[in-house]
């Protein structure tokens, strides 16, 4: 019985490792983890086809990232201490929004794959709150999209960025977490964690093997909640990619008209982690203003895959709140940059 405890933990370790491994690996070749599919890539293609293309594409480049996320999700779930979050991490103390923000930026892949491990979040008992702030400040002011960021765009925008971002998720975090909504689903989740923790306490504690087998089931249990909505919402942004007017940027993306319109189609048009800043370099250089630019790159909280993913957690409600919170941000902080410039 013990050889076969020792048999299962190693091959669940080399199993997590070799997922970790594939992931590091992609990120020191700069192998893209994300769809290369362009508008003219697409526009031969029937109607139909289109988001066959487009999923097929991501999945070919996705699926390392995705299977990271969702195993991270479970590990952090599993092995995180649900008592440190629901201490911790509460929307009643400034800590919990701290941590939400201190944490976000080691987690370094894309919008997307930031729903699971908020999920793990939300299921381990953690406030609201926190957690929202958490979701939004990932995918915007990790430390790999900061450091592409001010590589291949500018410092200045990369630093300005993590500023906006803050500020952002916070109040978004903080919004929320008074809303009625955002109390009962709070409540929820609070509830479910409390009965797992006091189940936990009268059992005796579960040896390796079976706390990295949890943790794979948890990472399925959330692919299979959360999946087949993100996958809905990717074929909706596959017809926006497919059928977006080239001549828009040249022509609408700069001034006043460049920021509202950055803010509006940067947030529905899925862009991923390093996809949405080297798709923003070729708009620079096409005549994209920077001011637009910076609304464009505040547009991926609030695009349709992980909003439609994020819905299944913790209801539109919520998903409206932030994504109203983080468009206006977005309009904001980009006519505010513009006018710093001069452009405006």
């Amino acid at each position: 019985m013990e050889f076969n405890r020792i048999i299962r933990t190693i091959i669940l370790v080399i199993f997590i490792g070799v997922i970790f491994y594939l992931l590091i690996d992609s990120r020191i070749r700069a192998y893209s983890l994300a769809p290369t599919l362009t508008q003219a890539d697409m526009s031969g293609l029937v109607w139909y086809e289109i988001p066959v293309h487009y999923m097929w594409d991501y999945a070919l480049h996705g699926w390392i990232c995705l299977l990271f996320a969702f195993v991270l999700a479970g590990l952090f779930y599993e092995f995180v201490p649900k008592e440190f979050l629901t201490k911790y991490m509460s929307s009643k103390k400034a800590s919990g929004y701290l941590i939400g923000i201190i944490m976000a930026p080691f987690f370094t892949v894309c919008s997307c794959t930031m729903v699971p491990i908020f999920g793990s979040i939300m299921y381990a008992g953690a406030g609201i709150g926190p957690a929202i702030t958490f979701l939004l400040m990932a995918p915007a002011a990790n430390i790999l999209s900061v450091v592409v960021t001010g590589e291949m765009i500018g410092w200045d925008i990369a630093i300005i960025r993590i500023l906006v971002s803050i500020v952002t998720a916070l109040v978004a975090g903080i919004f929320i977490s008074r809303t009625s909504w955002g109390k009962s689903i709070e409540k929820k989740f609070s509830s479910e964690s409390s009965k797992n923790i006091k189940g936990k306490v009268e059992l005796v504690k579960p040896q390796i093997d079976e706390r990295l087998w949890s943790s794979i089931k948890f990472s399925g249990f959330l692919a299979k909640k959360i999946l087949p909505y993100f996958i809905l919402g990717l074929i909706a942004v596959s017809y926006v990619q497919a059928y977006l007017p080239e001549d828009v940027v040249a022509v609408y993306l700069t001034g006043i008209t460049g920021i509202l319109l950055a803010s509006v189609i940067g947030g529905p048009l899925y862009t991923p982690t390093l996809v949405e800043i080297a798709l923003g370099k070729v708009l620079l250089t096409l005549g994209m203003s920077k001011a637009a630019l910076l609304s464009w790159l505040m547009g991926q909280p609030y695009d349709i895959p992980n909003m439609v993913a994020v819905s299944r957690i913790v209801k539109w409600k919520v998903v409206i709140n932030y994504a109203i919170i983080a468009l206006f941000s977005s309009i904001f902080f980009g006519m505010l940059y513009g006018i710093f410039l001069g452009i405006i």
